[in-house]
């Protein structure tokens, strides 16, 4: 019976995604539509076309950054809420570098916009990590609060300082022609850039950094035991530091691919809460890089899968994905559950049967 729960146990994202599947679709049928035609709709949505599939990997890409802005800090025992926040300020510092500096040719204007984008993304992780190490302020609160930050200064700037003078839109002027990224011809009209192999190059750079390197163990043995790391002769505030600006670093990436790869240029409210479903990336994935890849491509599947709910269905709109999100969520949270059945069904009963 222990080896049944122990084999659940492993197959619990899985489990989670199912089970959060079923009791969604259980949902539309409660709203009077058939929970088949809604699955079909949504998987014709995200995966019926190479457009369709470009979108879904479109939307895909800044997931893959958050979920990893997610997760290296929780290898150090943080949790990082601030993805938004990073991710806003990297898109801003990728667009102020292809303003200010709009002759750079390309490849190296690429090169500088990728460099702002994590630059800015990791100040901005770099401050709770530093207030956490150094002060003891949790960074949860640090991070949420820079979340609104973040905000007002991007709109400060994008609506006093480098306002695109041609639009009404709350948007800067556009980046020089060499820091466009390339899109991939095979997808149609799909915006989808470089900026999906970049977040590969990401995750894979980050497994082997994590479970490869001295500083990975060092990183992560501060997250499994502070005071054995500390006796090891690991500084905690230096490894609580790094986990931060990693992670803000990375979340700052997504504005490579809205910045450099789409827009063209930094748009208010460019972000549907990436940065908070990049939570739930990491979540699924159990914080492991290579798991947030397949994580990353299912939220993003349900992003835009949903997208044509509202066209061909009467009672369900997009917002199905929003609630498919939160019971997969759900799901796997309820790890002590499973714990609980194993023991209930492992450990002896106490005085036998009367």
């Amino acid at each position: 019976m222990s080896a049944f729960f122990s084999i659940l146990r492993k197959l619990q994202p899985l489990i989670a995604v199912l089970l959060g599947l079923s009791l969604g679709l259980a949902v539309t049928m409660l709203a009077g539509e058939d929970p088949f035609n809604v699955l079909m709709i949504l998987g014709r949505s995200a995966f019926g076309s190479p457009y369709d599939f470009g979108m879904t990997l479109f939307y895909a890409t800044p997931l893959i950054f958050t979920g990893l802005a997610v997760a290296v800090p929780f290898h150090a025992g943080l949790f990082n809420i601030g993805a938004e926040g990073q991710l806003t300020m990297g898109a801003l510092a990728a667009a102020t570098v292809g303003i200010m500096f709009p002759s750079v040719s390309w490849p190296l204007a690429p090169l500088l916009g990728v460099l702002a984008a994590f630059s800015g993304g990791a100040l901005w992780g770099f401050i709770p990590g530093w207030l956490r190490a150094k002060r003891g302020s949790h960074e949860v609160i640090n991070t949420i609060m820079l979340n609104f930050v973040a905000a007002g200064l991007a709109s400060w700037v994008t609506l006093y300082l480098l306002k695109n003078p041609d639009s009404q839109n709350p948007e800067t002027s556009a980046v020089g022609p060499g820091y466009l990224l390339r899109h991939f011809e095979f997808f149609g009209d799909a915006p989808l850039s470089t900026a999906l192999l970049l977040a590969i190059a990401a995750a894979l750079a980050i497994w082997v950094f994590l479970f490869k390197t001295v500083k990975g163990f060092e990183l992560r043995a501060v997250g499994q035991s502070e005071r054995a790391a500390e006796t090891g002769g690991i500084s905690a505030a230096r490894e609580r530091i790094l986990a931060m600006a990693l992670g803000g670093g990375l979340a700052g990436l997504v504005g490579i691919g809205e910045v450099l790869g789409n827009a063209g240029r930094f748009k208010l409210g460019f972000s549907p809460e990436f940065g908070f479903i990049g939570i739930a990336v990491a979540l699924l994935a159990r914080n492991r890089p290579i798991g947030i890849l397949l994580s990353a491509l299912l939220f993003g599947a349900l992003h835009k899968g949903a997208s044509d709910l509202d066209l061909e269905t009467e009672n369900v709109t997009r917002d199905l994905s929003l609630i498919l999100q939160s019971l997969i969520i759900v799901s796997v949270t309820a790890e002590g559950l499973w714990d609980w059945m194993r023991k209930r069904n492992v450990q002896p009963r106490i005085g036998g049967d009367v």
